[in-house]
């Protein structure tokens, strides 16, 4: 054999030995936000397509025999952008996994903090179940119904808005079967609609300043109060995001001769930046099924809106708001309500009132994870309230301080901290009832544990004590657990208490259709009633895929159990001479359960929303089946729209009201509710939107009289169904 022979021989074999030196490899797949695993996402060997594997339940990939040397991998999922990169095997510590964080890809859903938190977590890292109707819809309902956010709340299967006055149009919040007063409202995190301030107008705030809103389900008492028994809605306001200036411009018209003016303005300016909203709301009442009375109120106001906003430093930030709005709001006898004629013969119902309020946040962070945030506000509110010669004057000062600190300390993000609650109401001893004024005040303290336990379980706990300057101390814990068996399954349990302090002016439900709660007929509260309490329970599953990138499905499915010891009902004097109406504790509970199911879909321009709730609420303990009144046991909400981009949006909505019942068990007429929405985009800045409302045209008067009587002294049945028919608004969209 020739030398050359030889080494030739020898270079082949050696090169075959380098090549069999096989080694074994893991790689670890994360979400790079979350730094969860992304069970069956696969790696596989560049060039050699037959080589790959699939991550287990620990997002670890394996390769149990690669080829030494330098080797090209692409790692995969659905939902995620794909990663090429390069290895030189072996690794210097073969034991231990390599780490890859993949990112969401730009087809995934628009990622959502909710701020209602405190920790600025993303929605699927929450414990509990929030909803988020994010900057898309608040956009899209600008347009749509621009007066108010009402509409949009509503079509949540969970919410139903019930209108609490036939005359003044005044609408309340009731979630899973809850009076509206077992629902706490804020506005960018501060609770300030309590008392005689209430939710008036919260109902009214136009959406197109609005970043978002959160709704969360169930109690949520520890970080904000006891009052979220049903539930919690968290108004979030836009922020500055750019130098560049925005502006909004929506103008409405309606059939019911309502007119909307709406203005947004954002920008930043270095470190400052700025926001300002401002809208006019004109409408004259309509009497629609020809009684002679309103059916739809007249209302004029006027809302302006203003946040500054300032850098003072990487790491303090200072924001500051004042928010100003007034209304007058009339309902009755139509022609006299429209000539503003309050104290003529015929019947009219009138309400003047303003709303001053400032807001601050301030928040210092320390490092990264750790964060101290002072907020609060004050708020004055004055209203004039008038039926023919009777009339009732007040004003409330309101006032909401908060400091908290946040802390992330391992696994562990730590909220604690304290606030101080002021509700003052005063009114003249000259008005037609018999209220008194009065100064309620409270000093909380809070502390919460978010503990990621496990890659797959997260535990939340929570403990809040508040002394109350009437009605005492009060100490609320509270628990969840959220487990993530795969990718696509997530699992939530929490059970929490709450409290509800006796108040006058919280919306009741009578004892009974006979007691009236009308403000002539209120007795002041007895020294003896006692506050409300309650202890409820939610489990949430829910299930998300993508598919092949284009199509998104959301299946949630909710149990949910709320209970109330001592709930507080208005009840009628018996056997007065006048009709009087006092405020007792009732000699049952409340008991609230039921299941919210729904189905989200996109898939490219299509989105899809089917949602079911039932739910039963009613009196325990009273050996009988007692309904609550105002309470949909069936609700079915649907939407569909369908978007040709930069060109046109279609959208329709449907809602099935079903089994609702008023006092004494009487069952109502179920009803249908369709919407239908046409927006033609010209550009990026011009927009036109032709809305229909209720196109069914379902009104209460196709089934009963709304009202009774005489002009001068009319007599209303209770409201349970649409009253105003069929409403088309016409906007026109300026976008700058």
């Amino acid at each position: 054999m020739k030398k050359s022979s030889f080494y030739l021989i020898l270079l082949l074999l050696s090169s075959i030995t380098v090549w069999g030196q096989n080694t074994s490899l893991q790689i670890k797949l994360e979400d790079a936000q979350t730094h969860e695993p992304l069970i069956g996402a696969t790696v596989r060997v560049k060039g050699k397509g037959s080589i790959g594997a699939s991550a287990d339940a620990s997002g670890i990939a394996l390769f149990k025999s690669l080829p030494s040397g330098k080797l090209s991998f692409e790692a995969s999922f659905v939902g995620y952008e794909s990663q090429s990169f390069e290895l030189e095997l072996p690794l210097p510590d073969s034991k231990q996994p390599f780490l890859v964080s993949m990112a969401a890809s730009h087809e995934a859903l628009e990622e959502i903090t909710v701020s209602a938190s405190r920790t600025n977590s993303r929605i699927e890292d929450l414990p509990i179940k929030v909803e988020v109707l994010g900057q898309e819809d608040m956009d899209e309902e600008s347009s749509v119904v621009p007066g108010n956010v009402a509409s949009i709340l509503g079509d949540i299967s969970i919410i139903h808005i019930q209108k609490t006055s036939p005359t003044n149009g005044n609408q309340a919040i009731r979630m899973q079967g809850l009076d509206s007063k077992y629902t706490q409202i804020l506005r960018d995190g501060i609770p300030l609609f309590e008392g005689f301030s209430g939710n008036l107008g919260v109902l009214q705030i136009p959406p197109l300043d609005l970043k978002q809103v959160e709704v969360v389900k169930g109690s949520v008492s520890t970080l904000y109060g006891g009052g979220a028994i049903g539930g919690m809605i968290n108004i979030v306001s836009k922020t500055p995001t750019s130098t560049t200036p925005e502006f909004t411009g929506v103008l409405n018209r309606s059939n019911l001769k309502e007119t909307n003016l709406n203005a947004y303005y954002a920008q930043k300016y270095g470190k400052t930046g700025l926001t300002l909203f401002a809208g006019w709301t004109n409408q004259q009442a309509v009497d629609v099924n020809s009684d002679g009375f309103s059916d739809s109120p007249l209302i004029k106001q006027f809302s302006f809106h203003p946040r500054f906003f300032y850098d003072i430093s990487e790491n303090n930030h200072v924001n500051v708001g004042y928010s100003f709005i007034t209304e007058k709001r009339a309902g009755g006898w139509v022609n006299d309500v429209n000539n503003e004629v309050v104290s003529g013969p015929n019947f009219v119902s009138a309400t003047d009132f303003q709303r001053h309020t400032v807001d601050y946040n301030f928040k210092h962070g320390f490092r990264k994870g750790h964060d101290l945030t002072v907020k609060g506000a004050v708020s004055y509110f004055d209203r004039n309230f008038t039926e023919g010669s009777k009339f009732f004057k007040g004003n409330q000062t309101s006032s909401y301080t908060e400091i908290s600190d946040y802390l992330e300390i391992g696994n562990h993000k730590l909220v604690f901290g304290g606030n101080y609650t002021l509700e003052d109401f005063r009114k003249p001893n000259t008005d037609s009832t018999l209220l008194n004024s009065y100064n309620y005040n409270t000093l909380g303290f809070f502390a919460q544990d978010d503990w990621q336990f496990t890659p797959k379980v997260s535990l939340q706990t929570g403990l809040r004590v508040d002394h109350h300057n009437v009605f005492g101390t009060f100490v609320l814990p509270r628990i969840s657990l959220m487990t993530k068996p795969s990718q696509q399954w997530t699992i939530r349990w929490s059970v929490g208490t709450g409290y509800k302090n006796p108040n006058v002016f919280a919306n009741q439900t009578p004892a009974n259709k006979e007691t009236s709660v009308s403000y002539w007929n209120l007795l002041p509260l007895s020294a003896d009633i006692k506050p409300e309490h309650s202890v409820g329970s939610n489990i949430d599953v829910a299930y998300s895929v993508t598919i092949a990138e284009k199509l998104n499905i959301q299946i949630d499915q909710a149990f949910y159990y709320t209970n109330i010891t001592d709930p507080v009902i208005a009840q009628a004097t018996p056997g007065a001479s006048v009709p009087r109406t006092y405020l007792s504790n009732a000699a049952y509970d409340i008991r609230s359960y039921g299941t919210d199911t729904y189905l989200r879909m996109t898939y490219e321009e299509y989105e899809f929303y089917l949602g079911y709730n039932h739910t039963i609420a009613k009196r325990a303990g009273t050996g009988e089946t007692a309904y609550l009144p105002f309470s949909p046991q069936d609700k079915f909400s649907l939407t569909l729209a369908y978007t040709i981009e930069g060109k046109w949006r279609f959208g329709v909505e449907s809602s099935f009201v079903g089994n609702q019942y008023l006092y004494d068990n009487q069952k109502v007429n179920n009803y249908s509710f369709w919407a239908v929405a046409v927006e033609r985009k010209f550009g990026e800045h011009l927009s036109l939107v032709l809305n229909a409302e209720n196109v069914l045209n379902v009104k209460q008067s196709d089934y009963e009289k709304v009202v009774s009587g005489t002009n001068a002294n009319p007599v209303f049945n209770p409201i349970w169904a649409p009253q105003e028919g069929a409403i088309v608004n016409l906007a026109l969209k300026f976008k700058l």
